[in-house]
Protein backbone atom coordinates (compact mmCIF):
# COMPACT_ATOMS: atom_id res chain seq x y z
CA UNK A 1 0.00 0.00 0.00
CA UNK A 2 1.38 3.23 -0.96
CA UNK A 3 1.49 5.82 1.31
CA UNK A 4 -1.23 7.88 -0.62
CA UNK A 5 -3.40 4.93 -0.30
CA UNK A 6 -2.60 4.55 3.55
CA UNK A 7 -3.50 8.21 4.21
CA UNK A 8 -6.87 8.05 2.38
CA UNK A 9 -7.38 4.56 4.24
CA UNK A 10 -6.76 6.55 7.57
CA UNK A 11 -8.72 9.78 6.20
CA UNK A 12 -11.78 7.09 5.93
CA UNK A 13 -11.28 5.36 9.10
CA UNK A 14 -11.44 9.07 10.84
CA UNK A 15 -14.31 9.83 9.09
CA UNK A 16 -15.89 7.12 9.98
CA UNK A 17 -15.20 7.25 13.27
CA UNK A 18 -16.52 11.24 13.73
CA UNK A 19 -19.23 10.24 11.76
CA UNK A 20 -20.83 8.04 13.78
CA UNK A 21 -20.04 9.62 16.99
CA UNK A 22 -22.54 12.30 15.34
CA UNK A 23 -24.90 9.79 15.59
CA UNK A 24 -24.06 8.72 18.88
CA UNK A 25 -24.43 12.08 20.72
CA UNK A 26 -27.82 12.43 18.95
CA UNK A 27 -29.34 9.37 20.76
CA UNK A 28 -27.19 10.60 24.11
CA UNK A 29 -29.32 13.83 23.90
CA UNK A 30 -32.65 12.46 23.33
CA UNK A 31 -32.09 9.99 25.78
CA UNK A 32 -30.55 12.34 28.74
CA UNK A 33 -32.51 15.44 27.24
CA UNK A 34 -29.30 16.88 26.54
CA UNK A 35 -30.07 19.74 23.87
CA UNK A 36 -26.65 20.76 23.98
CA UNK A 37 -25.10 16.94 22.58
CA UNK A 38 -28.52 16.25 20.34
CA UNK A 39 -27.73 19.94 18.51
CA UNK A 40 -24.20 19.14 18.15
CA UNK A 41 -25.37 16.05 16.12
CA UNK A 42 -25.77 18.68 13.06
CA UNK A 43 -25.46 21.03 10.98
CA UNK A 44 -27.29 24.58 12.35
CA UNK A 45 -29.03 24.57 8.40
CA UNK A 46 -29.83 21.06 8.74
CA UNK A 47 -33.32 18.82 7.77
CA UNK A 48 -34.86 16.81 9.85
CA UNK A 49 -37.94 14.11 9.32
CA UNK A 50 -38.87 12.14 12.13
CA UNK A 51 -42.59 11.03 10.69
CA UNK A 52 -44.14 13.40 13.76
CA UNK A 53 -42.52 16.76 12.32
CA UNK A 54 -40.22 18.06 9.95
CA UNK A 55 -37.74 21.14 10.39
CA UNK A 56 -34.60 22.55 11.68
CA UNK A 57 -32.80 21.41 14.23
CA UNK A 58 -33.71 23.42 16.54
CA UNK A 59 -37.53 23.19 15.95
CA UNK A 60 -36.37 19.39 16.05
CA UNK A 61 -34.52 19.79 19.67
CA UNK A 62 -37.51 22.04 20.93
CA UNK A 63 -40.57 18.98 19.47
CA UNK A 64 -38.78 15.97 20.71
CA UNK A 65 -37.23 17.03 23.93
CA UNK A 66 -40.66 18.27 25.11
CA UNK A 67 -41.69 14.82 23.81
CA UNK A 68 -39.83 13.07 25.32
CA UNK A 69 -39.71 15.01 28.55
CA UNK A 70 -43.21 13.69 29.09
CA UNK A 71 -42.04 10.15 29.49
CA UNK A 72 -40.29 8.60 32.62
CA UNK A 73 -37.16 7.22 30.32
CA UNK A 74 -36.30 6.76 26.71
CA UNK A 75 -33.27 4.16 25.75
CA UNK A 76 -31.86 4.57 22.14
CA UNK A 77 -29.92 1.48 21.61
CA UNK A 78 -27.84 1.79 18.30
CA UNK A 79 -27.13 -1.07 15.53
CA UNK A 80 -25.11 -1.30 12.59
CA UNK A 81 -24.04 2.10 11.00
CA UNK A 82 -23.54 1.62 6.94
CA UNK A 83 -21.57 5.00 5.78
CA UNK A 84 -21.14 5.64 1.97
CA UNK A 85 -18.72 8.45 1.14
CA UNK A 86 -19.59 10.50 -2.59
CA UNK A 87 -17.01 9.71 -4.84
CA UNK A 88 -16.11 6.59 -2.82
CA UNK A 89 -14.02 8.70 -0.62
CA UNK A 90 -13.80 10.91 2.81
CA UNK A 91 -12.26 13.99 0.88
CA UNK A 92 -15.10 14.80 -1.29
CA UNK A 93 -16.82 15.81 2.19
CA UNK A 94 -20.08 14.26 1.58
CA UNK A 95 -21.46 11.08 3.18
CA UNK A 96 -24.73 8.93 3.14
CA UNK A 97 -25.81 6.72 5.82
CA UNK A 98 -27.92 4.16 7.58
CA UNK A 99 -28.09 3.61 10.89
CA UNK A 100 -30.65 0.64 12.44
CA UNK A 101 -31.84 1.57 15.94
CA UNK A 102 -34.19 0.08 18.64
CA UNK A 103 -35.94 2.63 21.29
CA UNK A 104 -37.55 1.77 24.73
CA UNK A 105 -39.99 4.55 25.95
CA UNK A 106 -41.36 4.39 28.93
CA UNK A 107 -45.00 5.98 28.92
CA UNK A 108 -48.10 6.43 30.49
CA UNK A 109 -51.28 5.96 28.99
CA UNK A 110 -54.42 8.45 29.63
CA UNK A 111 -55.27 6.21 31.97
CA UNK A 112 -52.09 6.74 33.96
CA UNK A 113 -51.00 3.24 33.30
CA UNK A 114 -47.24 2.16 32.49
CA UNK A 115 -46.88 1.24 29.00
CA UNK A 116 -43.74 0.02 27.25
CA UNK A 117 -43.29 1.58 24.18
CA UNK A 118 -40.54 -0.07 21.41
CA UNK A 119 -39.93 1.22 18.38
CA UNK A 120 -37.25 0.05 15.51
CA UNK A 121 -35.99 1.80 12.59
CA UNK A 122 -33.58 3.26 10.51
CA UNK A 123 -31.75 6.91 10.54
CA UNK A 124 -31.18 7.57 6.67
CA UNK A 125 -28.78 10.63 6.53
CA UNK A 126 -26.36 12.83 5.00
CA UNK A 127 -23.53 14.13 6.48
CA UNK A 128 -21.19 17.04 4.97
CA UNK A 129 -18.10 17.69 6.54
CA UNK A 130 -17.76 21.46 7.61
CA UNK A 131 -14.88 23.12 8.94
CA UNK A 132 -13.44 19.82 9.63
CA UNK A 133 -16.67 18.59 11.58
CA UNK A 134 -18.66 15.82 10.30
CA UNK A 135 -22.44 16.42 11.15
CA UNK A 136 -25.73 15.75 9.69
CA UNK A 137 -27.17 17.40 6.93
CA UNK A 138 -30.08 15.64 5.90
CA UNK A 139 -32.19 13.32 8.28
CA UNK A 140 -35.16 11.04 8.03
CA UNK A 141 -36.18 8.39 10.71
CA UNK A 142 -37.98 5.66 9.15
CA UNK A 143 -39.91 3.27 11.21
CA UNK A 144 -39.58 -0.41 10.97
CA UNK A 145 -41.72 -1.77 13.83
CA UNK A 146 -43.35 -0.91 16.88
CA UNK A 147 -44.53 -2.60 19.67
CA UNK A 148 -46.90 -0.78 23.00
CA UNK A 149 -47.26 -3.60 25.71
CA UNK A 150 -48.56 -3.35 29.33
CA UNK A 151 -45.61 -2.20 31.25
CA UNK A 152 -43.85 -3.38 35.06
CA UNK A 153 -41.47 -1.31 36.88
CA UNK A 154 -41.41 -3.47 39.75
CA UNK A 155 -37.87 -4.74 39.27
CA UNK A 156 -37.24 -0.25 40.64
CA UNK A 157 -39.75 -0.99 43.52
CA UNK A 158 -38.26 -4.60 44.32
CA UNK A 159 -34.65 -3.19 44.07
CA UNK A 160 -35.15 0.46 45.36
CA UNK A 161 -30.69 0.53 45.85
CA UNK A 162 -30.18 -0.33 41.84
CA UNK A 163 -29.05 2.43 40.29
CA UNK A 164 -31.77 4.22 37.24
CA UNK A 165 -30.85 6.00 34.59
CA UNK A 166 -31.68 9.78 34.51
CA UNK A 167 -32.06 13.38 32.77
CA UNK A 168 -31.34 16.45 32.52
CA UNK A 169 -27.68 16.47 33.77
CA UNK A 170 -28.69 14.20 36.21
CA UNK A 171 -27.37 10.81 34.74
CA UNK A 172 -24.48 9.25 36.48
CA UNK A 173 -22.42 9.52 33.76
CA UNK A 174 -22.99 12.87 33.78
CA UNK A 175 -22.27 13.39 37.16
CA UNK A 176 -20.02 11.10 37.84
CA UNK A 177 -20.62 11.72 41.73
CA UNK A 178 -18.57 8.72 43.18
CA UNK A 179 -18.54 7.85 46.50
CA UNK A 180 -15.53 9.42 48.62
CA UNK A 181 -14.19 6.21 49.14
CA UNK A 182 -14.02 3.18 46.70
CA UNK A 183 -14.03 0.52 49.08
CA UNK A 184 -15.93 -2.51 47.88
CA UNK A 185 -19.65 -3.10 49.81
CA UNK A 186 -19.08 -5.56 52.60
CA UNK A 187 -22.67 -7.07 52.51
CA UNK A 188 -24.22 -8.37 49.08
CA UNK A 189 -27.78 -8.16 48.37
CA UNK A 190 -29.30 -10.53 46.31
CA UNK A 191 -31.54 -8.84 43.37
CA UNK A 192 -35.17 -9.97 43.16
CA UNK A 193 -36.13 -11.42 40.07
Amino acid sequence: MSETDLAAEIRDLAARRDITDAVQRYMRGVDRLDRDSLLSAFHADAYVDCGLMTGTPLEFADFALGFLADMDASHHQLGQVRIEFSGGDAASGRASGESYFRAFHDVRNEQGEVRDLFIAGRYIDEFTRENGEWRIARRRLVTDWASDNPGSRAFFTDNPGAPRGARRGEDFSQTRDWPETAEPRTEQQEPVR
